[in-house]
C-alpha cells in the first residue's frame, strides 16, 4: 500500500477536515511517522452504519500515512450512551449485549484497517470496559471529576439543548459521558502513548475536555512532551437536506446480515449528481487524479452515472468483497433486463425484499391454476379487473421476466411450473414496476 500525502493534506483535499485543536503545532507533530491516534465507537448494535464509516476511514488514512490507529470500542461507555446529537436518552443495554456487539463489530474494522502484527503501524482494538468498569466511584470523583467544571459542561450544545427540554431533560448518567470520554483519552495517553483523538465535529467538546484533562495530569512534564491533539471531520450531509444513510426500509448497515450487498450497492448507485463528487472523496480510497477524471467524464455523460457506479463498486468491494460485488451487479442487470429467472434463491430474496408483494395459497396453483386476469387486481399492478384486462390486452405484463403474449393473455393461467424456487412468481408491468407474489 503506497503512502498518501500528509494526513492533514489528504483530509483537506477530500473535504474531510473540519477543525483541529492546534492548527499551528499539529502539522509539525505529524511530520514524524508512528504517531498514535484513536477513534471511539459505542457498540449500540451488532453492526455499524455507513454514517460510522467516515470515522473508520479517517483511521485508515491515518494508517496509510505511516501512523498507528487505535479503534476504541466503548464496552464501558456503551453501557451509558453518548448524548451528543440525541434529543432523547438512549435505551440502556446490558453488559452481555454490549460485549456481543463489540465482538460483532470487529469484523467491520478488519475490512478497512490493517491489523497485521508484523507491520510497525498495525492497527489495534481496545475496549474501554477494561479500565472504566474497574474504576471506583469515589476515586473517579476525587481524581478525575475535580477537573471538570459543571459551568463548562452545561455549555456544551448537546447538554444545553437537552436541559432546555423540560419534558425530556438529561440524566446524570448521560451528563457524565464527557468525563468518561475524557478519561479514555487520558488512559490511552498513559498506556499507549496515544496523542491524537479523531472524531466527528459533534465530538469536539469532548475531545477538548480530554486534552485539558491530559494537560492537568502532565503538568509537571516538560514542554517538549506532547499532551494531546484533536482532529474532527464534518458531519455528513446531503445536498437536498435529507438525512444521509437512510432509506425507506431504514438505516444502511456495513454488514451483510443487516443490509444485503445488493441493497448496499443500490444505495450508492442512487446517489444524486449533487452529492456524488463529495462521496467519491469521503467514502472511496480512489486517488485525487482518479476522482477528478471520473468527475470530468461524469460531467460529459451524466446519464451513464459513471461516478455513482464507481462509488457503489468501491464501497461494495471494500465491505463485502469482489464476489458479492459481482452478484450485486448481476442482480441489478437481471432486474433491468427482466431476466430474473436465473437468479439464485438468496439473490432473488435480496433483490425483491423491498418490492411490493403479496401472499397467496400454493394449493390454488394446482389443477387449472390461477387466472392471471383474476390475480392482477390482488397485486399493486392493477387497481381493478378492468385495468388488468387493459394491461394484458396491450402486452404490458410479464411473468418472471417473460412477456405474456397479448393474443392469449386474457386466458393465461399460473401454475406450479411458474414458481421460482418453488415459492415465488414475479409479475411486472411495463419495464420497471414489479410485484412479487409469494405462494405457500
Amino acid at each position: 500500500m503506497m503512502p498518501e500525502a500528509g494526513f492533514l493534506e489528504e483530509l483537506a483535499w477530500r473535504g474531510m477536515l473540519h477543525q483541529t485543536t492546534d492548527d499551528d503545532g499539529l502539522p509539525a507533530f505529524l511530520s514524524a511517522p508512528g504517531r498514535i491516534a484513536y477513534c471511539g465507537f459505542d457498540p449500540t448494535g451488532s453492526s455499524l452504519t455507513i454514517g460510522n464509516f467516515v470515522a473508520i476511514k479517517l483511521l485508515a488514512h491515518w494508517q496509510r500515512c505511516g501512523h498507528i490507529p487505535i479503534v476504541l470500542m466503548g464496552g464501558g461507555t456503551g453501557l451509558i450512551g453518548d448524548p451528543s446529537g440525541k434529543d432523547a436518552e438512549r435505551q440502556l443495554l446490558d453488559a452481555e449485549q454490549v460485549q456481543a456487539n463489540v465482538d460483532s463489530c470487529r469484523r467491520i474494522f478488519e475490512r478497512v484497517l490493517d491489523f497485521d502484527p508484523a507491520k510497525p503501524n498495525a492497527a489495534r482494538i481496545v475496549n474501554n470496559a477494561d479500565w472504566l468498569c474497574g474504576l471506583g466511584y469515589i476515586d473517579m470523583l476525587r481524581d478525575v471529576g475535580k477537573h471538570f467544571s459543571v459551568n463548562m459542561m452545561i455549555q456544551k450544545d448537546s447538554v444545553r439543548d437537552r436541559l432546555e427540554n423540560r419534558e425530556q431533560g438529561i440524566s446524570y448518567t448521560e451528563f457524565s459521558y464527557m468525563i468518561l470520554q475524557a478519561y479514555d483519552f487520558l488512559h490511552l495517553r498513559r498506556s499507549e502513548e496515544c496523542t491524537v483523538q479523531i472524531a466527528g465535529s459533534d465530538q469536539y467538546g469532548n475531545i477538548v475536555a480530554g486534552i485539558d484533562l491530559i494537560r492537568r495530569e502532565f503538568v509537571e512534564q516538560g514542554d517538549d512532551v506532547p499532551r494531546g491533539y484533536g482532529i474532527t471531520a464534518p458531519l455528513i450531509t446531503k445536498a437536498d437536506g435529507t438525512k444521509f444513510g437512510k432509506t425507506e426500509s431504514g438505516a444502511v448497515w456495513l454488514t451483510a446480515d443487516r443490509t444485503s450487498p445488493y441493497a448496499f450497492h443500490q444505495f450508492w448507485l442512487n446517489t444524486s449528481d449533487a452529492d456524488v463528487g463529495k462521496y467519491l472523496r469521503w467514502f472511496t480510497f480512489l486517488s485525487r487524479e482518479e476522482i477528478e477524471d471520473l468527475e470530468a467524464r461524469h460531467a460529459e455523460s451524466p446519464q451513464q452515472r459513471l461516478a455513482q457506479n464507481a462509488v457503489a463498486d468501491e464501497m461494495t468491494r471494500l465491505m463485502h468483497g469482489e464476489d458479492e460485488l459481482e452478484r450485486a451487479r448481476a442482480a441489478a442487470g437481471a432486474l433491468f433486463s427482466g431476466d430474473v429467472a436465473g437468479l439464485d434463491e438468496g439473490l432473488l430474496d435480496e433483490v425483491f425484499v423491498d418490492v411490493a408483494g403479496s401472499d397467496h395459497r400454493a394449493a390454488d396453483l394446482e389443477g387449472e391454476g390461477v387466472l392471471l386476469l383474476d390475480l392482477l387486481p390482488e397485486t399493486s399492478l392493477a387497481g381493478s379487473k378492468r385495468e388488468a384486462r387493459e394491461f394484458l390486452s396491450n402486452g404490458s405484463i410479464s411473468i418472471n421476466g417473460a412477456k405474456v403474449d397479448k393474443a392469449s393473455a386474457l386466458d393465461r393461467r399460473l401454475g406450479p411450473d411458474d414458481l421460482l424456487h418453488g415459492r415465488m412468481i414475479l409479475v411486472r408491468r411495463g419495464k420497471k414496476t414489479w410485484h412479487a407474489t409469494r405462494w405457500s
